[in-house]
């Protein structure tokens, strides 16, 4: 896989970043195999880009009219079958989900378990208020199940990359990111006039492997779970327990273009996989009764 980016003046710029391009297979090699509706993504090419020239993301913005606007800038088109991954962070803003700590009045939960955790407890109270369940709390880490259902962090809350103005402020994660996808997805099929898909993904850490890595919260118009099980291998076996979390690995693979820092390209175009099926991201999230770990 060969990978290049942009340097962060070229973000401005209204040309396409290099693609994102690998192949395990030769084109003439490439067998297109189908698993009930959905296609395994086999892909003879790949190309993730990197959306350059989108603004700074505000309270009430449309994303759809943003990120059609960037792709005419950019000369790339969208197309039917394209997969259109877009960073929490700007949902988020979008949607209004900023607050100022300064906002927030911790309760005494919140301070007992600040001192614990030596977090702010205006933080923590945010976290307490989007969480139901409190996973693991030691000094510098606090892990709780989201009111969404997702294991981690603060509950997704974050202040990076976002205006603090005059008062610290706190990101909160989409109230509910499956219908954020789906209304942007039905909104940017209007405005491009491709029938495209939506993944809004946030970078989340694993409990048994150090780093982050980008995991789609929200999904729209593709399959988020492949189920391979009683499927053949090559030698004609039976597939026994593969699951395959496509809109997660897609998410991994477009977090790598899209950036963590500076980049300022928080929408990705993921081109050349196929697919069928339209799943939520929930239909990720592994039922409470068939976890190990908890």
């Amino acid at each position: 896989m060969q990978f290049r980016r942009q340097r962060r003046v070229d973000v401005g710029s209204h040309r396409p970043q290099p693609a994102v391009q690998g192949t395990g297979l030769g084109d003439s090699d490439y067998r297109d195999r189908r698993f009930g509706d959905c296609v395994t993504p086999i892909a003879p090419r790949l190309s993730i880009m990197a959306l350059p020239g989108l603004p700074s993301i505000a309270s009430g913005d449309n994303l759809a009219i943003l990120i059609a606007a960037a792709c005419e800038r950019a000369a790339l088109p969208l197309a039917d079958g394209d997969i259109v991954v877009v960073a929490q962070k700007i949902v988020s803003k979008a949607e209004g989900r900023a607050i100022p700590l300064g906002e927030v009045t911790p309760s005494q939960a919140a301070q007992d378990l600040a001192i614990r955790v030596e977090k702010d407890p205006r933080l923590v109270e945010l976290i307490l208020s989007e969480s139901t369940a409190v996973i693991r709390a030691v000094p510098g880490v606090l892990i709780v199940e989201h009111r969404l259902g997702f294991i981690l962090a603060n509950a997704g809350i974050d202040a990076s990359n976002i205006d603090h103005g005059k008062d610290e402020m706190a990101l909160l994660l989409p109230v509910d990111p499956d219908a954020s996808a789906r209304l942007l997805r039905a909104d940017l099929s209007a405005q491009v006039g491709a029938a495209v898909a939506v993944l809004i993904i946030d970078s989340i850490g694993r409990a048994w492997r150090l780093g982050t890595v980008g995991t789609a919260i929200g999904a729209s118009g593709l399959p988020t779970l492949l189920d391979l099980r009683g499927k053949p291998d090559m030698f004609g076996r039976p597939l026994q327990t593969s699951e395959l979390g496509f809109a997660d690995e897609i998410a991994a693979a477009a977090s790598l273009a899209m950036g963590q820092a500076d980049e300022a390209t928080p929408v990705t175009i993921v081109r050349g996989l196929a697919y069928g099926g339209d799943d939520p991201a929930a239909a990720l999230l592994r039922d409470r009764d068939r976890d190990l770990f908890r």
